[in-house]
């Protein structure tokens, strides 16, 4: 996508006048079955007894071995717009807190001391055995390996585990008793262990039939890469339909700028955020006509005549690299989840939707007018110019802004984003969005999680991420079934109204179980939000309330 040459879409945006329909009277589908994990493996089909059944045209399926009695209310908010809403019970699942027991480790990726609840079972009988010698009664657990296409299979290690109690604070008594002992330990509630059945899960699925829906799908920032806002005020400001939380974003000023994001990000067919690797990103085409889910990379390269330079990063401050994922970058160039890479010689594309004070330091700061043409040279700081855009060098890429950047001189930015199994790359215009995160979850309608190459797990590292993948959470979803709807999906997590979450091959299977044969993982934990009617229907996890986000994908009349 350069600057210079022009943004042809995937296909042309329809022109069409949309108006929303009223609200029609809520349904209920009623799927029966006996109760337990979800498997998409074990789901049976079931022929919905209204004739607007809760997720027609997405699924008709139970999704869960042992599925009880369970009532899905649905409403249709906009022709070809539908909202499902489900709490499934486990009245058969008790689950309890528990004291476990963690190593002190040293983790692979930075080197910092880390903390592993997995580990061999030598460690796990000799850990037993020790607080056996303090009068702690401890049980030793085989932990296995989620279905991950590119890890380890069967046994992953062992966990040790001290008592069963009925509140967390009944558990800290104990839990002091391990400490006291000379031990690591952490209190857990263990209907979060993909090993148990999850007792109480609350799930909002949304379907968007383009077919028939009369507006518009899109990924937002809302104009301001620099911000947080929550997904309902972002849906109640817009109007929309359904909202819910997009990709993964900086939360802390040590990392980066709050809001910007640490992945893909493409608003209106405009490129404002460089690709974490080759991860997962959902691809919204022409406005909502098209939707598909896929791993994609990203380049951007900056030309002063025969001269070249790539740019390392799009609206985020030199030198930090939130999930990584980029040449050069320290500890590692591999994507990695929630860890902030550095980058000594970086170069960084600001552009007119970053409306925050530019980061200061050392390095070099060249401004842009909108033509390309340079129209100041010197110290970093101070605002991107109205239209324009502005390059930030730090290192040898300072030194190259210096040689190749005087005022009045033009420089050419050209940028492009690929789909990285095949090096297509995609030309996005106008009505077309792109959200990342990671990983993806379903392929060509099978389960296929590339955990570890998208960054989210390590098999060398078993600290690493253990309780963001492998225990259940809250999360958002986002896949697209073989009539090409797009299905939305949140469920809480944390025990908010008692729900636990997924796991990621969890949410695997529930997408399957729904239809899709394309899935992805969307950001999760307290930024999980789903916004209908601009309200927020779903139950959030931070104890503050509905997290501010970076950005959103909106469903608009």
């Amino acid at each position: 996508m350069s600057k210079q040459q022009d943004h042809s879409s995937l296909s042309a945006l329809s022109a069409r006048t949309r108006r929303r329909g009223a609200l029609t009277a809520a349904a209920v589908l009623v799927l029966a079955g006996p109760l337990g994990a979800y498997s998409a493996t074990a789901a049976q089909a079931h022929t919905a007894p209204t004739a607007d059944s809760a997720l027609a045209g997405a699924a008709g399926s139970a999704f869960v071995r042992g599925l009880g009695q369970e009532q899905w209310t649905t409403k249709s908010v906009a022709p070809g717009v539908r909202v499902s809403t489900v709490t499934i019970k486990n009245a058969g699942v008790t689950p309890f807190w528990t004291v476990t027991v963690e190593q002190p480790t040293t983790s692979a990726i930075t080197g910092n001391p880390a903390n592993a609840e997995v580990e061999s079972q030598s460690w796990a009988q000799a850990a037993a055995a020790q607080l056996q010698t303090h009068g702690i009664q401890a049980r030793v657990e085989a932990v296995r390996w989620p279905g991950y296409a590119d890890t380890q299979h069967g046994l992953m290690g062992y966990r040790v585990r001290v008592g069963q109690f009925p509140t967390q604070a009944a558990a800290g008594t104990e839990l002091a008793a391990v400490k006291a002992a000379g031990f690591t330990a952490i209190s857990e509630w263990t209907g979060y262990d993909v090993q148990t059945p999850a007792d109480v899960e609350n799930i909002h699925v949304a379907v968007i039939n383009p077919r028939t829906f009369g507006g518009t799908v899109e990924a937002t920032h809302d104009g301001n890469v620099a911000q947080r806002l929550t997904t309902s005020s972002v849906a109640a400001q817009l109007g929309s339909l359904v909202g819910v939380n997009g990709g993964f974003f900086i939360t802390s000023n040590a990392d980066g700028v709050q809001g910007t994001q640490s992945g893909l990000g493409v608003y209106d067919g405009k490129l404002e955020s460089l690709s974490s690797g080759a991860r997962g990103a959902l691809v919204i085409q022409d406005g909502g006509e098209r939707f598909q889910v896929a791993n994609l990379g990203s380049t951007a390269t900056v030309r002063s005549g025969a001269s070249t330079l790539q740019i390392q990063g799009v609206n985020r401050v030199p030198g930090l690299l939130r999930d990584c994922g980029r040449t050069g970058s320290v500890p590692t160039t591999h994507p990695v989840q929630d860890i902030t890479c550095t980058e000594a010689d970086d170069l960084v594309l600001f552009t007119p939707e970053f409306a925050a004070a530019l980061p200061g330091g050392a390095g070099t700061q060249v401004a842009l007018d909108g033509s390309g043409k340079v129209v100041s040279v010197g110290a970093r700081g101070g605002s991107v110019p109205a239209g324009g855009s502005v390059l930030q060098g730090i290192g040898t890429s300072a030194d190259w802004l210096s040689a190749h950047a005087a005022v009045g001189h033009r420089l050419t930015v050209d940028e492009s984003v690929t789909d990285a199994p095949t090096g297509r790359r995609l030309h996005l215009g106008a009505g077309d969005s792109v959200v990342s995160a990671a990983p993806v979850l379903v392929r060509d309608g099978r389960i296929d999680i590339d955990a570890a190459t998208e960054g989210v797990v390590d098999p060398r590292d078993l600290s690493y991420n253990y309780q963001w993948a492998d225990a259940r959470q809250p999360r958002t979803i986002a896949g697209v079934d073989a009539r090409g709807e797009l299905i939305l999906v949140t469920v809480d997590g944390r025990l908010t109204a008692g729900s636990e979450g997924f796991t990621l091959y969890e949410e695997a299977e529930f997408m399957r179980s729904l239809g899709a044969v394309q899935a992805l993982n969307l950001d999760g934990g307290g930024s999980t939000a789903m916004a209908v009617d601009g309200q927020l229907v779903n139950n959030t996890s931070d104890a503050t309330g509905e997290r501010p986000v970076g950005d959103t994908v909106q469903v608009l009349p």
